[in-house]
């Protein structure tokens, strides 16, 4: 699929027609970083990186700001850790400016970003012959940028660039090429510069940010729904409505949340080899489009919470602010990061009770913890895995080793199976089963939960087991057969 813009055709997606239009060496040619050469926005990476590192950062960058943007820029270049190898560079422009630089161009790297940032950059990639960019006193945007160009060029130049701020440096360029520019953007450039292509990337951005909402993990919410099974108030149709609103609801905040961690653990993401592909990591969305998303996904499910109840809208802060904790910094430590997973998923157990005005038992408070902290270690013990058979030895950005997998299983089994006890002990409670007009069919739940633990673990150990153990459940044909069955002798034992 191709796309007419000026004089030359451009294929979708790739930069071969910036070497067609733009074929004269002997015109020095400067690049723009964040949005351009790479898919990301390295200011808001620094701000995001800072604060996962040193969450105070939080507190100082309004001071920071009020010194100007260059300022702030330099303060979190100082602190911030970006690993620049794992960036997500557009490989077809760079093996083009390689090749051009090669051939004798000069190519420089124009960009708003601090210097110690741009020079790193320059320093990884080799083939720049200078680099523009902010110094802590002075934001080399838009007409500042121009002007800077302007004391190396006086001459034509080209230009790539990205963004509305380099609307004025299009205009001054003999050529001008557009990265993945908005439709307004576009149009400006198309009626004021002499523009040479327009490189868009395949995938649309909609659909990668349809995908860091992670939907498949709006699965987990289907616990709000537990306290209607349990407590038997699978009858009242106003019990199910307020479940499906709290479940919306959480499916809300989840998404944030999810978009929060992916966006505070980019650099281990970009190390794992599965995570790189996510759309943050990959520089599929740009992370502050995610972060203004975020904000209002978290509204939403406040304003959803609200409309149910005051101890709802407490468990669904509560649960916002413990996923914050585990992605700033409870995921770094060893066996506190699966606990506080086991802790997140006995919380929607928990929401779901209040937003249906039921108190849940200690009985299922109990099994939660034990069952959902072997899940838990599940996940962990996965991860090892794929470790392993990339014969990498640890994690990156939590600590764990690959020699730890034998004792997590041992950790994992032996919770998974402690669950099994406490239900069995709630079974036989003479206060609980008077309840159920046919107590024993509860036994087949022991014998289904014993089968589908000891399956999870097997298929862990194989290696064919999920990030994530309930969209492996979902998904796996054996694991639907269990939990539906545990659902049927439930409402068997309470109705026949």
């Amino acid at each position: 699929m191709t796309k007419s813009v000026g004089k030359c055709e451009v294929p979708e997606g790739c930069f071969d027609g910036l070497v067609a239009c733009s074929v004269d060496l002997s015109v020095p040619m400067f690049v723009d970083l964040d949005g351009t050469l790479v898919r990301t926005d390295l200011l808001v990476e620094s701000f995001l990186n800072a604060i996962r590192r040193m969450p105070l950062t939080l507190v100082k960058v309004p001071l920071w700001l009020l010194s100007g943007r260059a300022f702030l820029k330099s303060k979190l270049a100082e602190i911030q850790r970006i690993e620049i190898a794992r960036l997500p560079f557009r490989a077809s422009l760079c093996k083009c400016l390689r090749d051009q630089a090669a051939r004798g161009r000069s190519i420089y790297l124009a960009t708003a970003s601090d210097v110690q940032v741009a020079e790193a950059v320059s320093a990884h990639l080799g083939f720049f012959k200078g680099v523009l960019a902010s110094d802590g006193k002075r934001n080399l945007k838009g007409s500042v940028k121009l002007e800077q160009i302007r004391k190396i060029s006086d001459g034509p130049f080209d230009y790539v660039g990205n963004g509305p701020e380099d609307l004025p440096i299009w205009r001054e360029a003999r050529k001008a090429i557009l990265v993945q520019v908005s439709p307004r953007v576009f149009r400006s450039a198309i009626d004021s510069a002499n523009v040479c292509a327009h490189i868009q990337d395949t995938e649309q951005p909609w659909r990668q940010m349809f995908r860091a909402l992670r939907p498949h993990q709006w699965l987990k919410n289907l616990l709000i729904f537990v306290p209607l099974l349990t407590s038997l108030s699978f009858n009242r149709w106003g019990a199910w409505s307020a479940a499906m609103l709290a479940a919306i609801a959480f499916c809300a905040v989840a998404s944030a949340t999810y978009i929060w961690n992916d966006l505070l653990d980019l650099d281990s993401d970009r190390a794992h080899p599965r995570k790189r592909f996510r759309p943050f990591a990959s520089g599929g969305v740009m992370p502050q489009t995610g972060m203004a998303i975020a904000v209002g996904l978290s509204l939403v499910s406040i304003v959803l919470a609200a409309t149910l109840s005051f101890q709802f809208l407490v468990c669904l802060l509560l649960y916002f602010s413990i996923t914050t904790g585990y992605s700033l910094f409870l995921k770094r430590y060893v066996l506190i990061d699966a606990l506080t997973l086991a802790v997140l998923y006995s919380l929607r157990v928990i929401a779901g009770a209040a937003a249906i005005g039921v108190v849940p038992s200690y009985w299922l408070l109990a099994f939660c913890v034990f069952f959902f902290f072997s899940l838990a270690l599940v996940k962990r013990c996965a991860e090892l895995y794929v470790m392993e058979s990339r014969q990498r030895t640890s994690t990156v950005g939590r600590d764990y080793n690959v020699g730890d997998a034998d004792i997590l299983r041992s950790l994992g089994t032996a919770s998974g199976f402690s669950a099994i006890v406490i239900f069995s002990l709630y079974i036989t409670d003479p206060q609980n089963s008077h309840r159920f007009s046919s107590p024993e069919l509860l036994w087949l739940i022991c014998a289904a939960l014993l089968y589908w633990i000891s399956r999870l673990w097997v298929k862990t150990a194989r290696g064919e087991m999920h990030d994530d153990p309930l969209v492996f459940a979902a998904r796996d044909r054996g694991s639907r057969w269990v939990v539906a069955s545990i659902i049927c002798c439930f409402v068997a034992a309470a109705i026949l």
